[in-house]
């Protein structure tokens, strides 16, 4: 599967600001960029520094003006998929250690206040069956409602309230995970079929030792969609992150089979 990627952000940066970027596909073995371009205005300083887990790149920028981004690709999925279901969990004493920090709470996903809730709801469950329980519990339960959640919305809020978007729905499916004490991160990226077109988030589970996407809005599936970024949650992976004052006036996605 080839898609066809183009994004595009317009910022108001009123005085000089360090800004952290990342809307670029991930060179990675698991997709081809087949091509890629990002256009960018004249700035005081430009660097590229590697992503979380080193998946990836961020671009730092410092500047003060109108700030245009435009990003056109094209990438090639060549992603393993699974039934999650018939996967098994990797026991918590035997985890890489370069996993541990995704079975712990962060920011936006306090696992630890889950462990009741997913006791009570899945109990009866475990390893990849539990995750898709859990997968298939918040599409069933949760209402995709744009505007419904803002910047300190939590897992916890989002369970209560029932409703989110995208971002919301991948941090209660972290939260949920890792306190089944299975492995579980952020993922950032584009997907063909999401309604409206923006910026995509999923979580990625540890099962059978290998790293799987999970997308509880079921809009996209793991085959149709070229991975960003990832983290412990949407902190850590977001399209552009402000060391000063930026102003949003207008963001466009657009994926399209290639």
């Amino acid at each position: 599967m080839k898609l066809s990627i183009s994004s595009e952000l317009q910022y108001d940066v009123p005085s000089e600001a360090d800004l952290l970027l990342q809307i670029e596909a991930a060179i990675i073995p698991e997709q081809r960029v087949v091509s890629a371009h990002i256009e960018l205005p004249p700035v005081q300083h430009f660097a590229r520094v590697t992503g979380h887990d080193t998946i990836g790149d961020r671009i730092w920028l410092r500047m003060q003006g109108a700030l245009t981004v435009r990003y056109n690709a094209l990438v090639e999925i060549n992603r393993l998929t699974a039934d999650i279901a018939q996967l098994q969990a990797v026991p918590p004493h035997l985890l890489p250690g370069e996993t541990i920090e995704y079975i712990l709470p962060s920011r936006y996903c306090a696992s630890d206040q889950f462990q009741q809730i997913v006791g009570d709801l899945f109990g009866d469950t475990q390893g990849g069956a539990r995750v898709a329980a859990i997968r298939d519990w918040i599409e069933a339960n949760l209402t995709y409602q744009a505007g419904s959640s803002n910047a300190s919305t939590g897992a916890m809020d989002t369970y209560n309230a029932r409703e989110g978007v995208c971002r919301d729905f991948a941090h209660l499916m972290i939260s949920m995970t890792r306190a089944s004490a299975i492995p579980a991160r952020f993922c950032s990226v584009y997907g063909l079929g999401v309604e409206p077109q923006d910026f995509h988030a999923v979580a990625e589970v540890f099962l059978d030792n290998t790293w799987y996407m999970v997308d509880a809005t079921g809009m996209s599936t793991p085959d149709t969609m070229a991975k960003i970024g990832v983290g412990r949650d949407a902190a850590d992976v977001s399209f552009l992150t402000s060391y000063g004052l930026a102003n949003m006036q207008n963001q466009s996605v657009q994926v399209t089979a290639g």
